[in-house]
């Protein structure tokens, strides 16, 4: 495979992590999927994605004479079941909309990419990809939320950019989560963007997992992810927190975890511990990293900086 199409697999990968779609459909027949639905062969730009009618056969057929994958005619219902049925559920993709009234079951059955999703798309990989994502993610609610809402909630909305917010499952945890982003942020990284935030409700609150791996970090299902990823735009770094209400904070454990999965990144990493008060910062006291920062909701303007030569900043070693 050539290095043009592993980098339009990867980032069609990431572009599906990106969108919120579940754990089941962040792989790699996904990504083809959606390539194809793009028509986006390996010499093709982000920015010449089209949206072809295709149909499923065509669409595998499509996988291996311009990628080089090639399927078994009977997973032809794992690529029905198990992504595209997912990418129509999320308004990703829309099914049959030449014909509406067409047959469940017709041989005749065709996908085609969403518009809005195409126009989001097109720009990946140029600089409006990030405020694009932000935009189309807080017009809709992800796969990932719709599947694990059994009920009405009232969720809490968080402002990821201004006029643009995402929402967070009800509860302590996603308060501090959006204290963290609309307090910490503008006051100790302004100008930052949001990367990641977690959600006790489903992991991938928001994930822009396209502009992690521009700073040289690929992180797969699997990664134990910081509760918020902040890139600090103007000095360079990647501020790493975690949101305590009944979990630990950054001990000399896990800033060696985060050390290990953000070893890759080209931006400086800054470790942070975030707290609701100072009694739930006390029973935690002893157990705080050295080299790391904390910061309590309570008192928003005030950065407790644990020992080192630097206030705010990365280190060398990391």
């Amino acid at each position: 495979m050539t290095d043009k199409e592993n980098d339009h697999i990867e980032a069609a990968h990431q572009i599906i992590i990106s969108l919120g779609l579940p754990r089941a459909q962040q792989n790699e027949r996904s990504a083809l999927a959606l390539l194809a639905l793009l028509n986006l062969t390996p010499d093709k730009t982000w920015a010449d994605a089209g949206n072809p009618l295709v149909g499923i056969t065509p669409l595998m057929d499509w996988a291996r004479e311009h990628y080089g994958k090639g399927y078994a005619p009977n997973t032809r219902e794992t690529f029905r079941r198990q992504t595209l049925h997912q990418f129509c559920d999320a308004g990703v993709a829309r099914y049959n909309p030449d014909k509406p009234d067409r047959a469940v079951n017709s041989p005749k059955a065709v996908y085609q990419i969403e518009p809005a999703a195409l126009k989001l798309l097109r720009s990946f990989g140029s600089e409006r990809w990030h405020a694009n994502l932000t935009a189309y993610l807080a017009g809709r609610e992800t796969l990932v939320a719709k599947y694990a809402k059994m009920r009405t909630q009232t969720r809490i909305p968080v402002e990821v950019a201004p006029g643009k917010a995402i929402t967070l499952s009800p509860g302590e945890h996603s308060e501090l989560i959006r204290a963290i982003i609309e307090d910490f942020a503008p006051r100790f990284a302004p100008g930052s963007v949001l990367v990641y935030a977690g959600d006790t409700g489903h992991k991938w609150g928001y994930f822009d997992a396209a502009l992690l791996a521009e700073l040289g970090v690929t992180v797969d299902a699997h990664g134990k992810m910081p509760d918020v990823v902040l890139h600090f735009t103007e000095n360079n770094w990647l501020l790493l927190v975690e949101s305590v209400t009944s979990h630990g904070p950054v001990d000399g454990k896990r800033h060696a975890e985060l050390a290990r999965l953000f070893a890759d990144s080209k931006a400086g990493l800054v470790f942070v511990t975030a707290f609701p008060n100072r009694a739930v910062m006390g029973r935690y006291l002893g157990d705080i990293a050295w080299e790391t920062e904390v910061w309590v909701a309570d008192a928003p303007s005030h950065l407790i900086h644990f020992n080192g030569v630097r206030f705010l900043g990365p280190y060398a070693s990391q």
